[in-house]
């Protein structure tokens, strides 16, 4: 196995740590770039194409897998005689990703909808959103008792991305004493708005510091998510994985600037009745009452808890896996 990623790419040092080789080449964006840009990306790819003859002629890949990014594309015009896949973890493809579905001999999806988004659907397979096999370790009591919360009282969990989202951590900054009277909660706020969160979270009165944890970054996401009843957050695409696998009710907010991709993803769940679609504009006006009105009713919270459970598809890299190694087997 190798795994080829983008000069500089901060993908490097996390598969190194994972004892997978790991090679480099130049890949750049030619999508959305400006026109003063765009002369310059090009040679980039092109240089990238080149590197990636380099990597195929000395690994010999029996089977190629895509996830989309920039490194993809010289990847695949390189490897366009070599089996491939190609998975893709949102709802709506991406440009980048419809166009790497020409090269791709199979492309599996997240749900049965994508299909729509592709031609030749005998091409697709459904398998689900791949997740990391330690989220399993971590049930409700064990994570509540790992993040010193009271394991009776609900849990309502923030957070953005990796990064954080500032518009749902101000929503939650307007109105945390309000909040923290309802439920306990655990606040995930990126690296950005650390301090400022912090900063508000040291003007709270001692009980309700014993209702609040705020981190900027968890590597265990299995407690967080296995610690709550309720999630507020954006609608990437771990959401169509991550929330199901435990069955957590959430209330999505779109990014803004990702509208198309994470609405189509955040519709698929609430049409569902898995999950509320909150517009990020609307968040601080409705963020008191959206959490009363579900933490308050236990039996609507139950019914979107088992609608968001029956999403889950706990199987998805293993069905990944399957496809890699047929085609592997066949060459």
């Amino acid at each position: 196995m190798l795994w080829v990623g983008g000069e500089g790419g901060m993908e490097a040092e996390l598969v190194q740590r994972e004892g997978i080789p790991y090679r480099s080449i130049p890949a750049a964006g030619v999508h959305g770039v400006g026109l003063s840009t765009l002369p310059k990306n090009l040679v980039t790819l092109m240089r990238g194409v080149r590197a990636a003859l380099n990597v195929l002629r000395e690994f010999k890949p029996d089977v190629m897998f895509f996830t989309g990014g920039y490194v993809a594309g010289p990847m695949a015009v390189a490897g366009w005689r070599v089996p491939s896949v190609l998975y893709v973890p949102d709802i709506e493809p991406g440009l980048a990703l419809k166009a790497l579905a020409w090269f791709a001999d199979k492309i599996t999806v997240t749900t049965p909808t994508s299909s729509a988004y592709f031609s030749r659907p005998e091409r697709i397979v459904t398998t689900g959103y791949p997740l990391r096999g330690d989220l399993a370790n971590w049930e409700k009591a064990a994570a509540r008792a790992e993040l010193g919360l009271n394991v009776d009282e609900p849990v309502l969990l923030v957070f953005g991305s990796s990064k954080g989202a500032r518009s749902i951590n101000n929503a939650v900054l307007a109105h945390l004493p309000e909040l923290l009277e309802r439920t306990q909660i655990v606040h995930l706020t990126g690296k950005l708005d650390y301090e400022t969160v912090q900063n508000a979270r040291n003007a709270l009165g001692q009980n309700q510091l014993e209702r609040y944890r705020v981190f900027d970054y968890v590597h265990e996401m299995g407690m967080a998510l296995g610690a709550a009843d309720l999630v507020i957050s954006r609608a990437g695409a771990s959401s169509l994985g991550e929330f199901p696998f435990f069955g957590l009710p959430a209330l999505l907010v779109p990014y803004p600037y990702a509208w198309r991709y994470q609405k189509v993803n955040a519709e698929y769940m609430s049409e569902r009745g898995a999950a509320q679609l909150v517009r990020d504009e609307d968040l601080p006006a409705q963020i008191l009452p959206l959490v009363d009105d579900l933490l308050g009713d236990p039996q609507k919270l139950n019914e979107m808890r088992v609608a968001m459970k029956a999403l889950s598809e706990p199987h998805a890299a293993e069905k990944i896996a399957a496809e890699l190694l047929a085609f592997a087997k066949k060459r």
